[in-house]
Formats: structure tokens, C-alpha cells, sequence
């Protein structure tokens, strides 16, 4: 599950203006596809906290609902979905400061995720989540602790909402290993706004299956295999992310990857080969050396196809003629009296990627950039002199900021958050 960084504020503003003034209507369509993201996301961390619900430390819980809100304990249905309302809301307001708080401090996330070492440890933090959904170990809280914890509350509104706070954090073993993944991606979009939204959305998830239970006093399949498939999805889903964190510091594991129809064709056929073989529906607890075998060679395929073709995915088909050499850039842009184009990007950021994808590869955005000097500053290593100089007289403060000098050398558009090729294009047209 991947967030890409999207505020709801213009990313670009013209000297003198916004860039949405100047693309005149061309704003509503930029406004919409800001929507989008957001949505996205919120949609994505849903879907993955009804996963973990499914999970076999979270599911058993869900008799939780059957006793404190079922039929017997309530006077009518009404009452029973209002309990168990309050008990989701009590699961939402565990989860949404974590969001808050990422998306607060998300600039320091940003900075520390410049070091290689950093994204390695956290890469290596989701590798070992991963294990422990493929069952090398189990994450759980002290039994007594649980024990203790499951007798707050009581029945009554206030009481369902605690419980649901308490439930949360009971959970929170199994929903670490895809929580971390959405907090990480929620601290570099430096939203609180997007934060609070996304982990309100998983908390929602997380506590579907809980007021359905409570609500209508549902009757749900018993525990069995289908949960340990689920981890096994969840422990995929992690070692992706993991490859791909190592990726934006390793450029040689994502070198060879393409955005051409034959290789994504061969990465998804090695993804149906692993999940063939029992990637998701084996377990490695099951007797026999050939079931382990077969299990860790189809998570190996799944895991490496599928990153490859994560990869190959958000690959540009084309792109701007980049110069990398900033200050020889700007001395060609003088001397030519041409504009200049610089892109602050670093590896670890999202939202540069998808500058490159969406709006820099696009044929009109590349067409009419071609009467710019462009330029690319990689801010990856920040502790590089060159770097901190570059950042400093461009006064970038935060990634991504995409600078546009006139031809005159003078300052005419700047972008600091992506923007679609639409609201792009009209802007530099104004450039001269």
C-alpha cells in the first residue's frame, strides 16, 4: 500500500499570483486531482485495516462486541449499533493523534529519511514485521496486561467508547507491522490533515467487523487457515515496501526495472507463479521440508515480482533532457537568456516520482519545457556541501520544490508539493 504527499493548498505560485490564477479554468480540474490523492489513501489504509482485522489476534476479539453489545445485553437493534458505534469510535480515537502526530512532524521525518542508514533500519524494521506474519515469531502484549486491559469499560456509551480505546491498543500488535508502513508514508506528506484522515480511515476498517457484530448480532466464520492466509498477504504486502524503501537508497535494485508492456508482463506472470506455488494459501508450520520449500520460494517470486512491477509501474516513459550540474545550468540559462527549470527530488520522496510519471513526462509539459535549462539538484545526501549550498540560495525548505527563473534570472514560479501536467503547463507558459 503506497501514500503519495498531497496538501489542499495551490503546490505552485506564480510571482505576483497563484498558478491557478494564471491557469484560469484550468483551477477546478487541478482541484480535483488534488481530491484524489487524499482519497486514495484514505481508501488504501481502509482497506488495510479491515486486513488486520482479519488477522488471528484482532478476530478473536470480535466476540468482544457479542457479548457487551449482542441482543442480550441490549433493549433494541438501535441500541446495540449505537453501542457499537461508540466502541469504533473509541478504536478511531486511538489511532487518529498517531496520524496527527506523524503528519506534524513530517519535515523532521523528511530529514532523517535523507540518511541511507535510516531508511535501511526501517526497511530492516518491516523485514522482520514480515517474518512475524509468515509466523517466525509472535508479536503480543503480556498476558496480563491484556487481561487487565480487557476489564475497562463496562456497558453504557462511555464504556464502549473506552473499550474500543483499550481493543486499539490490545490490536495494536497486529496492526503494527501495516501501521508503521501508513505512518511512514503519512510523516513525508507533512499533511496532519491527511494524518488524522488516513488513520480514521484504518480505525474504521479495523472496526468494521466489530459493528457489524455488534450491531446485528452477525454469526461470523469460524477461526481457521483463511487468517493465517491473510498474514501471509499482510507479510507480502510489508516486504515489498521494505524492498522498495532499500530501492530509493540502492539504485541498483530497481536499474533494470521498465515501464515497457513486456516487462511488467513478466514480473506479474512470476508473481502468479509464487502465489501459485503457496505464497498466501501455505503455511510453513505445516509438517514436510517440500511445504516450506514451496512456501518461501512463492513469497520469494511474489515478493520480488511484485516490487519489480511496483517499480516498472511508476517508471516514466519519458522525460525532461535533465542537467545536473546546477551552477553551469544557470550560466547556460543567462547566456542563452533562457528560462531555468530546477527540481530539488531526492530518492525517498514520493511525490518527486510522480512529478516524473505524471507531469514532467507528459508529451505537451516536455514539449514546452523544451525552450527551458533544466535542471535536477538530488537532495538525497542533505550532509553533501553542495546540496545545503543549492538548498540555501534557492531557499528550499521542504521536498518537493521545483524553482523557474525567467530568462532575465529573476524568480517567476515555484512549486512545492506535486502539481498535475495541467496546472504545470499553464504556468510555465507564462514564463518568458
Amino acid at each position: 500500500m503506497t501514500f503519495l504527499p498531497h496538501v489542499l493548498a495551490a503546490p505552485c505560485a506564480v510571482a505576483g499570483g497563484s498558478a491557478a490564477a494564471a491557469a484560469g479554468g484550468a483551477s477546478d480540474a487541478f482541484t480535483a486531482a488534488l481530491a484524489k490523492g487524499p482519497l486514495y489513501a484514505a481508501l488504501a489504509a481502509l482497506a488495510g485495516g479491515f486486513l488486520v482485522s482479519l488477522t488471528p489476534c484482532v478476530y478473536p476479539m470480535v466476540a468482544i462486541t457479542v457479548s457487551v453489545f449482542g441482543g442480550r445485553q441490549t433493549k433494541s437493534r438501535w441500541e446495540g449499533a449505537l453501542l457499537s458505534a461508540f466502541f469504533v469510535l473509541g478504536i478511531v480515537a486511538m489511532f487518529v493523534p498517531l496520524g496527527v502526530a506523524a503528519g506534524l512532524t513530517g519535515s523532521m521525518f523528511g530529514s532523517v529519511l535523507q540518511s541511507k542508514w535510516v531508511v535501511v533500519a526501517i526497511s530492516l524494521l518491516f523485514l522482520a514485521m514480515a517474518a512475524s506474519m509468515f509466523g517466525a515469531f509472535e508479536l503480543a502484549l503480556p498476558a496480563a496486561l491484556t487481561n487487565r486491559l480487557a476489564t475497562v469499560g463496562g456497558l453504557g456509551y462511555k464504556g464502549a467508547f473506552a473499550l474500543g480505546m483499550v481493543c486499539g491498543l490490545i490490536a495494536s500488535p497486529c496492526t503494527g507491522p501495516v501501521l508503521t508502513g501508513i505512518l511512514t508514508f503519512i510523516a513525508k506528506s507533512q499533511s496532519a490533515s491527511l494524518g488524522a484522515g488516513a488513520m480514521a480511515a484504518f480505525a474504521l476498517g479495523l472496526g468494521a467487523p466489530f459493528f457489524v457484530v455488534g450491531a446485528f448480532a452477525v454469526q461470523l466464520p469460524k477461526s481457521g487457515r483463511w487468517m493465517v492466509h491473510v498474514k501471509s498477504l499482510l507479510g507480502i504486502v510489508l516486504v515489498i515496501v521494505a524492498l522498495y524503501f532499500l530501492g530509493s537508497v540502492f539504485p541498483l535494485l530497481t536499474r533494470y526495472a521498465s515501464p515497457t508492456a513486456l516487462f511488467l508482463g513478466i514480473t506479474g506472470a512470476v508473481v502468479v507463479v509464487g502465489l501459485a506455488l503457496g505464497a498466501v494459501h501455505r503455511d510453513f508450520a505445516e509438517p514436510g521440508p517440500g511445504n516450506r520449500f514451496a512456501k518461501g520460494a512463492g513469497i520469494a517470486l511474489v515478493t520480488i515480482g511484485g516490487f519489480l512491477l511496483v517499480v516498472g509501474a511508476i517508471k516514466p516513459t519519458r522525460t525532461l533532457a535533465w542537467e545536473h550540474e546546477l551552477e553551469q545550468a544557470r550560466a547556460k540559462a543567462l547566456r542563452e537568456q533562457r528560462p531555468l527549470l530546477v527540481d530539488f527530488t531526492a530518492t525517498w520522496c514520493g511525490a518527486c516520482k510522480e512529478l516524473d510519471k505524471l507531469t514532467f513526462s507528459e508529451p505537451r509539459v516536455a514539449t514546452e519545457a523544451g525552450r527551458f535549462v533544466a535542471v535536477k539538484v538530488d537532495a538525497t545526501n542533505s550532509d553533501d556541501p553542495k546540496v545545503e549550498a543549492a538548498m540555501e540560495q534557492f531557499k528550499v525548505v521542504g521536498l518537493p520544490t521545483v524553482v523557474v527563473h525567467d530568462s532575465t534570472g529573476q524568480e517567476a514560479v515555484r512549486c512545492t508539493d506535486f502539481v498535475a501536467a495541467d496546472p504545470f503547463l499553464d504556468a510555465i507558459k507564462t514564463v518568458n
